[in-house]
């Protein structure tokens, strides 16, 4: 005897090897045509034949269950609960054989739409609307499919689909993986065996890797769009209040950046005083002094946290109208927050002689390195006969700058680091600092990478005197208990560098105190440490019952995380571009293209003329600094990474010079852009 049954959704057959008990108490051990050992219950067994063959039954009844009527099975079924038996007298006749019957319990099973399961073997049939509805799914999951299959044939093709241009980026950077244009990507995706990106660029929907370097960057910080409203200006009324109350500096403040600053923060000054001495002043554009906490543009440089830099382009953390009103450009008095210091005939820093105001400063140069800096040198310095402008007071920052250094190199070593070679060390090491200039030639970009060597003189002056700008603005606001965001390091690790709203030491730097406040145009931790800083240079020891952030204040330790957040990804893009177009670089001649690279670590190498690292695991036993000329092919600029082969390695005695720094130097530090 053979029994039909249902299991796990599924309609089978087993024949029977025993059986035991009687009525609704009978039982059997019996054989499923898998081979499987099963127990039935009576009350678990559909219907119970003995000829003809299960296996024949079951392959017959599954042809036979595709060609059922449902609809007209649907119809013939009455409206209360019925069974197998019933329904199948109804829609064969009375003497529907065993095939028929499996091929309608089949049938009834996977058709729930139609039929609702009331028990084993046990049904009854749909109510109209809900009926209705079903069938209207179907057809819509039915059009839905074709239209899928629409899609991926046009993706696979290099087409894409008209439908599909308005959502293009969203289906790319934030999909909701539960649409049909999805779906359809990823099928057709997985047909080509492409990723996204790749097929979508080879369709059109976007234009080339770096647009969807650049689209997936913009997705997650900045959704609504990376440019400022229009709208978004400094009061002009709270402007002409501010300044007001500001007195004239009577000093020729002049900046020292490159021609492709546009917020220039800082400017420097020289005044004689009596005995040979002088008086420097570190002049910091202040912004503060208008955009206040919690007022809209502080809601905008908030989101923003900084200015975002990357080669051919700079997302500002303000918008242009600001900046411009703020810069320290030349021929124009502009508010800023001035530190004072004496220094003596030699350049040392006279002690106890620190100042801070807000003032009007005459901003009367703004000097660019590209036409100084090659002017500039020890010699020149000295030979009144030079032919470039603030020679003397040039000559007096590198003085002053070169004692900053000193001090700062004691504390290093106190803290256990190596001294740090001040200047130009070695004009044979790697380049640290890259301008990237990108052109269209005959509508192709082509980009121009040009290294510049750190240290000069100028790069020297500028550093020194941010980094001293930044330190006693640290403890000008540790000696009055306000609180701020301090750049801290110590110990060692990847972590070892942080920010924080207590001081504390950066042994990097050699400093007991360091906090960022001189690109307040570019770098919202500098506001908000300019705020601080007003409010001590208005009101003195009293700040702390009126600064905008007082001890201890929740919203300024969520500021610091944010800020470390942010800045962080920040710096990866732009490391990400870079690394783009310095593959664009290699790729936009001819292609493998032979490079000279240097070992710098575990296989990783730098390619000498630009800043560009690869792994070459060849060179991982090789010593530091182990030169090699390769040949770089196979460039892919979505996974920005190219193949490399080894033509020879070149011994090279590698200087410490050519070593990674062991400090943390911020951007505006180490250079005058």
């Amino acid at each position: 005897m053979h029994l039909l049954y249902e299991e796990g959704g599924d309609i089978k057959i087993a024949t029977v090897q025993s059986a035991s008990g009687s009525g609704d108490a009978e039982s059997w051990q019996a054989t499923s045509l898998s081979g499987k050992k099963i127990k039935l219950k009576a009350k678990e067994v559909w219907v119970r034949f003995e000829n003809p063959d299960p296996k024949l039954v079951m392959d017959d009844a599954a042809t036979l269950s595709s060609e059922i009527d449902l609809q007209l099975l649907w119809d013939c079924a009455p409206k209360e609960e019925f069974g197998l038996i019933d329904v199948s007298q109804e829609y064969f006749g009375s003497q529907a054989n065993i095939t028929q019957q499996v091929s309608l319990a089949i049938a009834l099973q996977g058709a729930p739409i139609f039929f609702r399961r009331k028990g084993r073997g046990r049904f009854q049939r749909a109510p109209l609307e809900q009926l209705q509805a079903g069938l209207a799914a179907i057809e819509r999951k039915k059009q839905e499919l074709e239209q899928q299959t629409l899609w991926q044939e046009d993706l696979i093709a290099g087409v894409f689909p008209e439908a599909l241009k308005s959502q293009a980026r969203q289906l790319l950077f934030s999909p909701d993986k539960n649409t049909l244009a999805y779906k359809a990507l990823i099928a057709a995706c997985t047909e080509t065996g492409e990723s996204p990106p790749k097929l979508m660029i080879r369709c059109g929907a976007i234009e080339s890797p770096l647009d969807y370097h650049q689209g997936l960057f913009l997705k997650a910080h900045f959704p609504h769009g990376a440019g400022h409203d229009v709208a978004m200006v400094v009061d002009q009324a709270a402007y002409a209040a501010a300044l007001a109350q500001l007195e004239v500096a009577q000093v020729q403040a002049f900046s020292i950046d490159d021609s492709g600053t546009t917020e220039i923060d800082d400017a420097l000054s020289v005044t004689a005083l009596a005995n040979g001495a002088h008086r420097i002043g570190v002049h910091i554009a202040a912004p503060g002094l208008v955009i206040v906490k919690d007022s809209p543009l502080d809601q905008v440089a908030r989101a923003r946290m900084s200015t975002v830099y990357f080669p051919g382009d700079k997302i500002t953390m303000l918008p242009d109208a600001v900046i411009t009103q703020f810069s320290l450009d030349e021929g124009e008095a502009r508010p800023a927050l001035s530190i004072y210091v004496d220094i003596d005939s030699v350049g040392q820093v006279i002690s106890d002689t620190l100042q801070m105001r807000a003032e009007l400063v005459p901003i009367a140069a703004n000097l660019r390195l590209e036409h100084l800096e090659d002017k500039v040198s020890e010699a020149s310095l000295l030979e009144e006969r030079s032919d470039y402008p603030y020679r003397q007071e040039l000559a007096i920052l590198w003085q002053s700058a070169k004692h900053l250094h000193a001090l700062r190199q004691e504390k290093r070593i106190a803290n256990g680091l190596r001294a740090e070679q001040l200047g130009v060390i070695d004009p044979n090491a790697l380049a640290r600092d890259f301008h990237f200039q990108i052109t269209v030639v005959n509508g192709v970009e082509r980009v121009e990478i040009s290294p510049r060597q750190r240290g000069s003189i100028l790069d020297t002056i500028v550093a020194e005197w941010m980094i001293y700008c930044n330190s006693a603005s640290g403890k000008l606001l540790a000696d009055h208990g306000l609180p701020g965001l301090f750049r801290t390091q110590k110990g060692w690790g990847p972590l070892r560098t942080r920010m924080q709203t207590t001081p504390g030491p950066h042994e990097g730097l050699g400093l007991d105190y360091y906090a960022w406040c001189t690109s307040p145009l570019r770098r919202y931790s500098d506001l908000v440490n300019q705020w601080q800083l007003i409010a001590l240079a208005k009101h003195g020891v009293t700040a702390k019952m009126v600064a905008p952030f007082p001890p201890r204040d929740a919203t300024l330790m969520g500021i610091a995380a944010d800020f470390e957040s942010c800045y962080q990804a920040y710096g990866e893009y732009q490391d990400r571009l870079e690394k783009y177009w310095c593959l664009r670089w290699i790729a936009q001649d001819e292609v493998p293209k032979r490079v000279h690279v240097r070992h710098l670590k575990e296989g990783m190498s730098r390619v000498e003329p630009i800043p560009l690292h690869l792994p070459i695991p060849e060179l991982a036993s090789h010593p530091r600094m182990t030169r090699a000329e390769v040949l770089v092919s196979d460039i892919d600029l979505l996974q920005l990474s190219a193949g490399v082969r080894v033509l020879q390695i070149e011994s090279l005695d590698a200087p410490k010079a050519d070593h990674e720094p062991v400090s943390e130097v911020p951007e505006d530090d180490v250079s005058a852009s």
